[in-house]
């Protein structure tokens, strides 16, 4: 198949779909959920995904996030293809070079929000005085450099989502993966969230991928897909 987006010439892809299938058994029937997804996405990108509940975008990005093998087809990141790579190797991948910001922002109550933020850089043997400077570094760039030292329970929705965004940011990936991550929030606090992706993603030039219901949100991003029947659009 020849697609235009995968043509000798452009832009080196940050990470390539090439012909993806996922399928899923249930009761001894085959549900198939993706079928020959083609996408490339490159430094910068800002990509919205749209379509109904149920509809397969979660499992698209996890196949995209290195969290869930495709049934079928090739998923590269720079070059390289994931699902080949060693379980360490891919555990770094996902550590260091993607970022996950979730409908729930799953943070650890009994840990601060600087705390939570620097989990990651822990994770990668980051000393715990570098770790922290980068925690405040990016929670002052989401602006919550005033409530680094509250618990997960003193702040609000709004709040909590930063932190989730902040983590997602530590490790300066180039790519963020978005799994309605407006979902939850009130229509001002989407907004404010919504705009600071925008931000962050064209100021720290990471490529995000945002699967979401918000019609402003996938607005204001640089391509807009849907997700119909396996395909997309």
């Amino acid at each position: 198949m020849n697609n235009p987006m995968l043509m000798e010439g452009a832009e080196s892809p940050m990470l390539s779909l090439e012909n993806v299938f996922k399928s899923f058994h249930h009761h001894g029937e085959v549900i198939e959920i993706l079928r020959g997804i083609d996408l490339v996405i490159h430094p910068g990108d800002s990509i919205a995904i749209m379509g109904a509940s149920g509809v397969g975008k979660s499992t698209l990005l996890n196949i995209m996030g290195s969290l869930d093998p495709p049934s079928m087809g090739v998923v590269r990141f720079r070059d390289v293809n994931m699902y080949q790579m060693d379980e360490g190797r891919l555990t770094r991948l996902r550590n260091r070079e993607i970022g996950f910001v979730f409908q729930f922002h799953h943070l650890l109550p009994e840990l601060n929000a600087l705390e939570n933020t620097l989990m990651p850089a822990l994770i990668a043997r980051h000393p715990k005085r570098s770790a922290v400077a980068m925690a405040k570094d990016v929670l002052s760039k989401v602006g919550l450099e005033k409530r680094m030292m509250h618990r997960a329970g003193e702040l609000s929705g709004g709040e909590q989502q930063r932190v989730a965004i902040a983590r997602a940011m530590i490790m300066h990936p180039g790519l963020i993966l978005g799994d309605e991550p407006t979902g939850n929030l009130d229509w001002l606090t989407g907004h404010d969230i919504a705009d600071l992706l925008l931000r962050l993603n064209r100021e720290e030039g990471i490529a995000m991928v945002i699967a979401t219901h918000n019609q402003r949100l996938a607005e204001k991003m640089s391509k807009q897909m849907e997700l119909i029947d396996g395909q997309i659009r």
